[in-house]
């Protein structure tokens, strides 16, 4: 065993001591993970490979959502466009060339 592993377990070893003492605050508890992840490379690619599955789930989660609130929202061809839409009263008021008159403001 050389100095270092040695010096990463103590710390990992004082770290859980004041974790059971009641000193669990989150930073605590991420250095203490840290130190284990260091000490086991093969527990980080666990952890890592968890995380990532976890992480995938919920992004398949969301899409499905949004695709289900994407669809309910859409309004269809035939919300838009009404058959049969006539001026306000049925009668046109304006002529041919009223109609397609481009400047109608003066």
């Amino acid at each position: 065993m050389n100095w270092q592993r040695t010096n990463v377990q103590t710390a990992a070893a004082y770290l859980r001591e004041r974790i059971a003492s009641g000193a669990g605050d989150v930073r605590t508890r991420a250095v203490y993970e840290g130190l284990l992840d260091v000490l086991e490379p093969t527990r980080r690619t666990a952890r890592m490979q968890r995380e990532s599955a976890e992480s995938a789930k919920a992004a398949v989660m969301v899409q499905t959502v949004r695709e289900r609130r994407n669809r309910t929202e859409r309004r269809g061809h035939h919300d838009r466009r009404v058959a049969g839409a006539a001026p306000p009263g049925g009668i046109e008021r304006r002529t041919g060339q009223q109609r397609r008159n481009k400047n109608r403001r003066g």
